[in-house]
């Protein structure tokens, strides 16, 4: 799909405003901020300290390699987290009431080595507002490596990619460090996206962002440690941190009961409207799950994100059941994994059929509510 204009979606028939009014009513009846709530406050400080303990620990107090590598676990589930919690909720805006505080605390990926410069075009924008949408969303754009669509081409090695994948997806990481933030503002464009060059103060803070990342993950442990022992445990803790990312994306839209639509032949039309495409194309797993919910900072309620991405992501258990009911009530399949395992054997056999020579899309229609308990 070639995306040279901006994409069109359909008329909307009422069920966006619905999810709105009726999302703006449950703040108002409960009296809760959207943006700006203690218990996300204390939960940046708790992930936070773990990153800091889990980093003082393994360059300055382990004495052993199995103490490195528990300690690399530690780091990386960490990291993973300030990016699923801190980062995430900050650069949609969504963190706090005032926008330099979300600047501030959106920097936070800049400090795990990724530029929230770019991510917020490639997230926010673009994958934000077409996602699934192969050409547009760059986040299911895998190159020869993987076809995750069914609008993307097919290769003989992808008949495998059920098995392989899972260690490219520990790639991501180094890739991001390394490659793809470069690239991006390099080119100008992300997939078949332009975007404009940082300059001015935005270039510096994503200069100084890739200085301090590489100064505190190489060079301070470097100071401590054997060359070849700091790249070990940094490929280690990238690869952990890598896996994890991907895979919980992964879990939201890559997945058998995801929709990948296609621009009506010869347009630049998306036949559903945007609220319903975020719908049809994301799925919620594992909403029960209080302590995943925690980690993950609600990206296991991805549905209720996509719609409201400058909410924070502590309401969303709170609004599920109100956009479950919009849905029911406008016949917009809604779509669940009861289970982290239903969705991860979901993903694994979605890989499997867009592996194979006939495969095709998710079958056709709505349905108003689809709990995926497998």
């Amino acid at each position: 799909m070639e995306t040279g204009g901006k994409l069109k979606f359909a008329s909307d028939e009422g069920f966006h405003a619905e999810l709105k009014r009726r999302v703006g009513d449950y703040f108002r009846r409960t009296g809760l901020s959207p943006r700006h709530s203690l218990r996300m406050y204390l939960k940046t400080a708790a992930v936070l300290l773990w990153f800091v303990a889990s980093y003082a620990l393994l360059v300055f107090a382990a004495t052993s390699w199995w103490h490195g590598i528990l300690l690399s676990f530690s780091l990386a589930l960490a990291m993973a987290g300030i990016g699923f919690t801190v980062q995430h909720d900050a650069n949609h805006g969504a963190y706090s009431k005032k926008s330099a505080i979300n600047h501030l605390m959106g920097m936070s990926l800049d400090m795990m080595g990724a530029s929230s410069y770019v991510w917020r075009w490639k997230h926010n924008v673009f994958h934000h507002t077409y996602p699934n949408l192969s050409g547009a969303d760059d986040d299911i754009d895998l190159g020869p490596f993987g076809r995750l669509s069914p609008a993307q081409p097919r290769y003989r090695i992808h008949r495998f990619q059920q098995f392989y994948l899972w260690a490219l997806y520990g790639l991501l990481t180094p890739k991001w460090h390394f490659l793809d933030d470069f690239k991006n503002v390099t080119q100008a464009r992300i997939a078949r996206n332009r975007v404009p060059r940082p300059r001015g103060w935005t270039l510096l803070e994503m200069t100084c962002g890739k200085a301090v990342f590489f100064g505190w993950a190489l060079v301070v442990p470097a100071l401590f440690h054997r060359w070849w022992v700091v790249l070990l445990f940094y490929a280690i803790t990238s690869f952990v941190v890598g896996l994890t990312l991907s895979v919980v994306f992964q879990l939201a839209h890559c997945v058998e009961e995801a929709e990948f639509p296609q621009l009506q032949p010869g347009t630049d039309q998306v036949s559903s409207a945007w609220a319903v495409h975020q719908v049809q194309t994301t799925v919620d797993f594992a909403r029960r799950n209080r302590l995943l919910t925690w980690y993950l900072g609600g990206l296991n309620f991805q549905i209720e994100h996509h719609l409201f991405p400058k909410i924070c992501h502590v309401h969303y258990p709170g609004i599920s059941g109100i956009v479950q009911a919009v849905c029911a009530e406008f016949g917009v399949r809604y779509a669940a994994h009861d289970r982290l395992l239903g969705a991860l054997s979901s993903h694994w056999r979605w890989l499997r059929r867009m592996g194979r020579p006939t495969a095709a899309g998710p079958p056709s229609g709505t349905v108003a509510f689809c709990d995926v308990s497998r």
